[in-house]
């Protein structure tokens, strides 16, 4: 096997994997080996996508042992996976049987969205008042990959991205277990309603501009503004 390591210290091989998740499990192809190190981790990440994409269809039920010969690993690591997705209310286990997808309705994303504001509205207000605008300056990238994903229509990586920047606002709290609540709250809110249509890319991009222009408020303190894109993004975020 070529030991080759990426700039970015990733394996060539485990690269591959990681790209073929952002596209969703429909185009992992069956030969595409995953690596034996943390096989679990890539494929509840692999899932995970899938279930942004729309790739695993609310309501349908899938098998461990079908979903392995997929990523060309045993059953075992995707049924752990599988359980973690069942943890975070994505799917349910059904003995003999498999994991079937749980649908969304438009209610719980507007549940998740209410609870969402109640955790981070105060935050980020908190933070408009302390954090230098030195600080708020560094998180311009993490604005920009959110940006970039919109314009290439990932959605899947756009989801990444998006969890990214939040988690990266909210971890100057200094508070590790906010983010991590927020972190899987985020999480539920992208799994998208069945019969819903396919977020667009410019649904995607006027998202990712809620982004830029919430890190321009924080950065110069304006708390109206901060509050006023803090809600209208959860009430109406792509992601």
């Amino acid at each position: 096997m070529d030991s080759t390591i990426l700039p970015t210290g990733r394996d060539p091989q485990e690269d591959r994997v990681h790209k073929a998740a952002r596209v969703g499990v429909s185009a992992l192809i069956p030969t595409q080996k995953v690596l034996r190190h943390s096989v679990r981790g890539q494929v509840l990440e692999a899932l995970r996508a899938a279930l942004v994409d729309g790739e695993l269809v609310p309501g349908e039920i899938y098998s461990g042992p079908a979903l392995g010969e997929r990523f060309g690993v045993s059953a075992t690591p995707v049924r752990e996976a599988m359980q973690q997705l069942a943890l975070e209310g994505a799917v349910e286990c059904l003995p003999n049987r498999g994991f079937r997808v749980l649908e969304r309705t438009p209610r719980a994303l507007a549940e998740l969205a209410e609870v969402r504001a109640l955790i981070e509205v105060p935050v980020m207000l908190r933070l408009a008042r302390t954090v230098p605008a030195g600080t708020w300056s560094a998180l311009r990238p993490a604005a920009a990959a959110t940006a970039e994903a919109a314009a290439a229509g990932d959605l899947a990586g756009y989801a990444e991205a998006d969890r990214a920047f939040h988690r990266e606002v909210l971890a100057l709290d200094g508070n590790d277990q906010l983010v991590q609540v927020a972190e899987e709250l985020h999480r539920r809110s992208q799994w998208p309603v069945p019969g819903a249509p396919r977020i667009r890319r410019a649904d995607l991009v006027a998202d990712a501009a809620e982004h830029a222009a919430l890190l321009e408020a924080l950065i110069v303190g304006n708390l109206p503004v901060v509050e006023s894109l803090v809600r209208e993004h959860f009430a109406g975020s792509a992601a």
